[in-house]
């Protein structure tokens, strides 16, 4: 059973397309629709969009959940399978959905941080911040996708995702006990590579990431800002996607629940940006909870007989995450009072 995936690609390509092709009309509704303008988003615009985005993904579980258990009912295969039961392994499906995608949420708490440094340091204003994010968002999809489809091809090695576990628990022990760095764009080797090839104006040119001065072609800090946060995600990708192929070896529960978690940080970020500095031990959450999925694919499943139940990791990953917020937020009181 451990063996068989449960959506190989050969046979739920169909679905991949039809799902990509929903989340472009999602992003084509938002950014043609609701943000063809430039303008500030508020908080009331940002908690609105912020519940659509939880919204949906939790929609789309339940009709996930449904979908999977007609199938797996259809499906010959699976059901010659001994003791292989449809409704079992649909509730298994749908809990490691949303236990993927609690993680990913969580995990892109770390993304806001940088936003915020980022769009500080160049001095971008909020009513561009969307357009910035936007791009950031849809350059965060595809390489994703190369990551999930690089660690699905990966952790088919037993050895690899012994490597990938340890990496994981090595990161969290790092986030609990290593001090911070502050983030210095640039300092960032990317963007000191990009300004030897292209010269950058010192100024916000409107919503242009690109502007011609004197025949010259110059990039604008919109794009660097742009480019760091391309760059920020590739380092938290190392991190996001290999913790939750410890949650389910699926690639297509990984993709779907990493999607719905990037959709909806834009909206996360403007409705948190304000106050995100009032989550610092949150960070020890993110921390506890990478050794919690790393000590998974290292230790846990193999002492279970090949699977840590998804629910008991799902009820220690929310309450891992709801203790570090509530400590946060109480220890943020505590310290204003005094």
């Amino acid at each position: 059973m451990e063996s068989v995936s449960l959506f190989p690609f050969a046979e739920y390509w169909g679905f991949y397309l039809g799902f990509i092709t929903f989340v472009l009309i999602l992003l084509l509704v938002d950014l043609g629709i609701f943000h063809r303008e430039a303008h500030d988003v508020s908080f009331k615009e940002s908690l609105t969009w912020s519940i659509i985005w939880i919204s949906l993904a939790l929609l789309f579980n339940f009709l996930f959940y449904k979908y999977a258990l007609w199938k797996f009912a259809e499906d010959a295969v699976l059901m010659a399978i001994p003791g292989f039961d449809p409704e079992t392994a649909a509730k298994q499906s749908a809990l490691e959905f949303l236990t993927g995608y609690i993680v990913e949420k969580s995990l892109a708490v770390d993304n806001i941080f940088v936003f915020v440094v980022v769009f500080s340091f160049f001095g971008i204003p909020s009513k561009y911040q969307h357009r910035v994010l936007f791009l950031g968002i849809i350059g965060a999809l595809i390489f994703r996708i190369i990551f999930i489809a690089l660690g699905s091809a990966l952790l088919q090695y037993h050895i690899l995702v012994i490597v990938f576990g340890v990496f994981l628990i090595l990161t969290g022990i790092k986030i609990l006990f290593a001090p911070e760095k502050p983030i210095d764009p640039e300092k960032n080797p990317v963007i000191k590579l990009f300004k030897k090839f292209f010269k950058v104006t010192p100024n916000i040119e409107g919503q242009k990431f690109f502007t011609k001065k004197e025949g010259m072609l110059y990039a604008t800090p919109l794009f660097i800002a742009l480019l760091f946060i391309e760059v920020s995600d590739i380092i938290f990708a190392v991190d996001s996607v290999p913790a939750i192929f410890a949650i389910t070896k699926e690639p297509l529960i990984v993709f779907t629940s990493n999607v719905f978690a990037i959709l909806g940080l834009r909206a996360m970020y403007f409705m948190l940006a304000d106050v995100v500095n009032k989550f610092k031990y949150l960070k020890y959450g993110l921390g506890l909870v990478l050794i919690f999925v790393g000590l998974k694919m290292t230790w846990l499943n193999e002492v279970f007989d090949g699977k840590f139940p998804i629910t008991l990791s799902l009820l220690i990953i929310v309450g891992i995450i709801t203790g570090s917020i509530v400590f946060s937020l109480l220890m943020s009181k505590k310290e204003s009072k005094e």
